[in-house]
């Protein structure tokens, strides 16, 4: 604290929102001295309150009703701002951004239709269960539905896909409403980290006058109260966590199925040692971040097809997680039940995603494998107990897991013209150890999920909590951000142009290298029985085309690369690696080359 600011007082003059300051420097804002504040003095002190919350990040799309908050943001010396024209983008920015962080970014918009705009990334967060605050500024509500420009209804216009919403008092003339701004602000950043962690929204009602005058200046409040939560540690019950012991030793076929999860190197290491002292399997999907090691099982969704050796249903399925990619291992657990299903996550919301959930255990996954681990492993030891049966239903899973990988290797190492398989095959083994992958969703993310990723270091990131193809751009954009690792972004022909705005920026990251499987269209939908079988395919489903990303690239500023043979890849990628600048690679395709081939490996991989 400065020295003088022990001796600050505020004066109130006519207007009970302005301070006559005698002194000058708070947190982050200036204090000059003889200065009457900002005119919305609350909104100084909310972002006051997020930089004392550990905010260091703020994505801000233009506008006017949103001037106070805007400012506010941009005259605070410590948190980034970064501007963003398209608030769709500007929101999956953020989410990239916060996935690295693992802590909120703030979003801030003007009135009206812009905040519509967020939804997409904000259920995206929502169901990542990543933090984001959201502030909508908003006009007075007696002007709601009265043919004023901007005007719509804000107030919980994110439904069910924030963990909170809440709209702040248009009048700041009551003592009670600074108050009550500082206590739901304080909430709103503490709910954001709450497990599980989520976006809030705060809808702000601004009246005019909302622009400073000179005299006015970034000042926060000395009355700000930081509110803070003190952490708590659940502790279950003995006689039924034994009970939960008891059941899985009773439990001959054990199977965890590990969902989308952000990295996690302890979570990791106790489920490889379940795997390698209890031998049970542990499969995922490639955005499941498991470490990949001999008793990896990755290739579930080529060997699990319509009639799967019965010796892989579990007696006991537990999962963890997020969704799951792979369809073929949907159904296989929801045509096969086990017997028990438990579920572990800090999520209070009942997930049953095959249908046949058990138990929820509320509690942190890596402390429930570890404590699991630890007391079970001590009571094996006592007892010289081991169990035959679960050796070999480690073993039925990973004969299947190298058969279709040895399989799928033969099959793709002789063919010779591009492809979309191959060269996301050849892209995924050439990636550098400590990097960052994002995949598009459709069929980017489900080429990967075939081949999976054995280089050690590989963190995997994909949009699945709605799996749209809106924002992946975006998200990679503002993950190579935060981060000094290189990031690379694998993503189809439409989604890039989908999310292309995500590009209008004045800075890019340099670490970021995007590559673009062009095939003129969606050619997901070929290889779907459904749509593949109708006239309107071509017309209504694929959305053919006839652009490349090249005028994208030099309008963004970005090296722009181009292969349309399998050959020239290797050496062209090179080039594309070791750039010093954000760089995009487009891979041009047949869709119908491209269908053919995934037909035939799943034709392949089939047991004979």
């Amino acid at each position: 604290m400065h020295p003088a600011a022990k001796h600050l007082k505020p004066i109130w003059d006519n207007n009970p929102v302005h301070y006559l300051l005698k002194a000058s420097v708070k947190g982050g804002f200036f204090f000059d001295p003889h200065s009457i504040m900002a005119v919305l003095q609350p909104l100084l002190d909310l972002v006051q309150l997020c930089y004392e919350h550990g905010v260091r990040q703020a994505i801000i799309s233009p506008g006017s009703r949103s001037a106070a908050l805007t400012l506010a943001f941009a005259r605070h010396a410590g948190i980034q701002c970064t501007v963003v024209m398209d608030e769709r983008s500007a929101g999956f920015i953020s989410l990239g951004m916060a996935q690295q962080l693992q802590h909120p970014v703030v979003l801030v918009c003007t009135s009206g239709s812009a905040a519509y705009n967020y939804a997409p990334a904000v259920t995206e967060a929502f169901f990542q269960h990543v933090p984001l605050l959201i502030l909508t500024a908003d006009r007075p509500p007696e002007w709601i539905h009265q043919h004023d420009g901007q005007t719509i209804y804000q107030s919980g216009i994110f439904g069910k896909h924030v963990k909170e919403s809440v709209t702040l008092p248009a009048d700041y003339t009551v003592e009670d409403s600074r108050w009550f701004i500082n206590r739901v602000v304080n909430e709103a950043l503490l709910l954001t980290r709450s497990a599980p962690f989520g976006p809030v929204h705060i809808n702000v009602p601004i009246r005019e006058p909302f622009y400073p005058t000179e005299d006015e200046k970034a000042v926060a409040s000395p009355e700000i109260r930081k509110i803070e939560r003190t952490p708590t540690f659940a502790q279950m019950d003995r006689t039924i966590w034994h009970s939960i012991l008891d059941e899985w030793e009773d439990s001959p076929r054990i199977l965890i199925a590990v969902g989308q999860m952000a990295p996690d190197l302890e979570l990791n290491q106790s489920l490889q040692k379940i795997t390698q002292e209890f031998g049970i399997p542990v499969l995922g999907d490639v955005i499941s971040n498991l470490s990949p090691h001999e008793q990896s099982i990755a290739r579930q969704d080529l060997f699990l097809t319509n009639d799967p050796p019965k010796e892989l249903v579990p007696d006991l399925l537990i999962t963890l997680g997020q969704s799951f990619i792979s369809k073929n291992l949907k159904l296989f657990l929801r045509r096969n039940p086990p017997k028990q299903h438990w579920h572990i996550s800090e999520d209070s919301h009942i997930i049953d995603t095959f249908q046949t959930l058990t138990k929820h255990i509320p509690m942190n996954p890596q402390k429930f494998f570890s404590q699991v681990f630890e007391e079970i492993d001590y009571k094996r030891f006592v007892q010289h107990g081991e169990n035959e049966q679960e050796e070999q239903f480690l073993e039925a899973w990973l004969s299947e897991d190298r058969r279709v990988r040895r399989k799928m290797n033969d099959y793709l190492g002789n063919l010779t013209l591009l492809n979309e398989f191959i060269a996301v095959r050849f892209i995924l083994s050439n990636l550098p150890q400590k990097s960052i992958l994002h995949l598009g969703n459709s069929m980017s993310v489900r080429y990967a999920n075939f081949l999976g990723i054995d280089n050690e270091g590989v963190e995997v990131y994909c949009n699945r909590g709605t799996s749209g193809i809106d924002g992946c751009v975006s998200t990679a954009i503002g993950a190579a951000f935060m981060t000094g690792l290189p990031v690379y972004l694998i993503v189809g022909d439409v989604s890039f142009f989908y999310d292309r705005n995500g590009l209008m920026l004045q800075t890019l990251p340099d670490n970021l290298r995007i590559i673009v499987l062009n095939n003129s269209g969606g050619s997901i939908f070929r290889m779907i029985d459904g749509p593949a079988k109708q006239p309107e395919l071509e017309t209504f489903f694929e959305t053919k085309h006839s652009y490349t990303a090249q005028r994208t690239a030099e309008d963004s500023g970005l090296d722009y690369l181009h292969v349309d043979e399998w050959t020239a890849l290797p050496k062209i990628w090179e080039t594309f690696r070791s750039g010093t600048k954000i760089a995009l690679l487009e891979i041009k395709t047949e869709a119908e080359e491209n269908v053919r081939v995934m037909k035939e490996l799943k034709n392949m991989v089939k047991k004979n």
